[in-house]
């Protein structure tokens, strides 16, 4: 099986007909995405939300993974970039740098529940997806990282933002609302709480009860973000 080029790498052919554009398609695409995720995307499905013949698309794109990639990349635009000010100390504020924008694409991917599966099954090559990731390498690259420790940095920190969100979509769709997501866990401290031969370091403990979503990505970040700092060059973390 030939295996397929993402449509970054190809040269392409401008499409003819000006009565649809990637834009609407790739806009469309979102909009379906979020209503009926990666397992109900079609072609025929986006071909029916523009109102357009399915085979009208492929003057466009070559086929569904061209969308995927289009969409996706469309998505990660969203997660604002400030400017990338290089004055100054290197080693003073890349935490905080890589905080905000972690912070931001985590909202972003909040918005759009599909991105973090499809971000895995793809390269990520759009000029979106590579303004972001170029933040990140330089904020790391500037504080003192190289080689694969760099690498490594980067892949730590997608990770976990990727499947802390993948979980709170997860946990989400099966709980639907704040109530039942504090009666569950209260459920749970009980069960714990009845038990303390069995688990006495869970029981007794609010580990099952915080169910602060955003200051727990903060501190879980902040953990993955000390051991960045314990591998920076110099007399100490930043």
């Amino acid at each position: 099986m030939e295996r397929r080029r993402p449509i970054w790498l190809r040269e392409e052919e401008p499409a003819r007909r000006p009565r649809l554009s990637r834009e609407r398609i790739v806009a469309a695409a979102v909009e379906l995405l979020d209503a009926e995720g990666v397992e109900g995307f079609s072609m025929r499905a986006l071909a029916a939300r523009l109102r357009a013949g399915t085979m009208s698309l492929y003057e466009y794109v070559t086929g569904k993974e061209d969308v995927l990639d289009l969409a996706l990349d469309a998505a990660i635009g969203e997660i604002e970039l400030d400017g990338d000010d290089a004055g100054g100390d290197p080693r003073e504020g890349w935490r905080e740098d890589l905080v905000l924008q972690l912070s931001r694409g985590r909202r972003v991917m909040l918005r759009h529940p599909w991105m973090p599966a499809l971000a895995a099954t793809r390269p990520l090559l759009g000029p979106n997806a590579l303004a972001r990731s170029e933040r990140v390498y330089s904020v790391l690259a500037r504080a003192g990282l190289s080689g694969a420790d760099l690498t490594a940095a980067v892949g730590a920190l997608s990770f976990y933002v990727n499947g802390y969100v993948a979980a709170e979509h997860t946990w989400w769709s099966r709980l639907r609302t704040r109530d039942a997501d504090a009666e569950l866990r209260d459920e749970v401290r009980r069960h714990l709480e009845d038990r303390p031969e069995r688990y006495p370091t869970l029981a007794g403990r609010p580990v099952v009860t915080d169910g602060d979503f955003d200051a727990q990505f903060v501190l879980g970040l902040s953990f993955v973000l000390d051991g960045v700092a314990a591998r920076l060059p110099g007399p100490g973390p930043a």
